[in-house]
């Protein structure tokens, strides 16, 4: 009864958190002034629907002008809950569930902005940085991996991610001058990089060589879906089309957060 209450507790913290995200998500990608979380439409929200999943159980989705909330309020604070839960029934109340806890809300808000605003914030990333280089020395969240380790993998992560950026901008300026077009995406963009720098400070440069393989694979599949939707809805797909990759970099980065030890293993031993 008492572990019940324990993940109830933590399930709670995982939806509040993910109230947070919703608000700073909010306001962040256009402002460094954050307001009172309120509807599309800029109103206040109630504070009964300053939470999403309490929101939508209440009625209080809509504002008294007609603007809705989406449903990314409610599906981010219950992903972050089940994160949190999981966290916690893996290791225990420990040192090392608050530091992936953290990390994971940190990823959330990142995720979420660069899926609806395809915006990767340097100050999002900074904080994110110190939080994980801090948790890092302060938790020592996996055995055999030093602070050291930490480090490296940021600047491991940062110069890859930095070459691949720049091959990615001159392909695509190159694409775009053949096509006589103005270049305006590019196949990687700055803030990738800069995500990649934070998945290496969390994970160190060991697992960060997982994570990054996995992301590899993943924005492969994820590119493959899209190309087929594309053909499917429209009947044709436009080729060197610009795709948001921070998501596929934070879902390399969760897997090794979460299931470092398996994932090594399998990936070692050729699946």
């Amino acid at each position: 009864m008492n572990h019940l209450i324990d993940f109830l507790a933590v399930a709670l913290l995982g939806i509040g958190t993910g109230a947070i995200i919703n608000w700073l998500a909010d306001d962040l990608p256009f402002s460094n002034v954050i307001k009172r979380p309120h509807y599309p439409d800029g109103l206040p929200r109630p504070p009964r629907a300053w939470v999403g999943l309490i929101a939508f159980l209440t009625g209080g989705r809509v504002s008294p002008s007609g603007a809705k909330l989406s449903l990314r309020h409610p599906f981010t604070e219950v992903i972050i809950a089940i994160l949190f839960v999981y966290t916690v029934f893996q290791n225990g109340f420990t040192p090392q569930s608050l530091y992936l806890m953290g990390c994971v809300a940190f990823l959330g808000l990142i995720t979420v902005m660069d899926l609806e605003h395809r915006m990767i914030l340097v100050l999002v990333i900074v904080a994110a940085s110190i939080f994980a280089l801090v948790g890092a020395a302060a938790a020592h969240p996996w055995e055999r991996v030093t602070f050291q380790d930490h480090l490296l993998g940021g600047i491991l992560g940062f110069v890859v991610f930095g070459i691949l950026y720049l091959g990615g901008f001159i392909f695509s300026a190159v694409m775009a001058n053949m096509r006589g077009e103005a270049l305006e995406e590019v196949a990687l963009g700055y803030g990738d990089v800069l995500l990649a720098m934070l998945s290496g400070f969390i994970l160190g440069w060991q697992a960060l060589i997982f994570a990054v393989t996995i992301a590899v694979f993943l924005g492969g599949a994820g590119a493959l879906v899209f190309m087929a939707m594309r053909l499917v809805i429209r009947g044709r797909y436009e080729w060197f089309t610009a795709l948001p990759y921070g998501q596929y970099i934070v879902l390399g980065t969760l897997i090794m957060m979460l299931w470092r030890a398996p994932v090594i293993a399998f990936l070692q031993r050729g699946g």
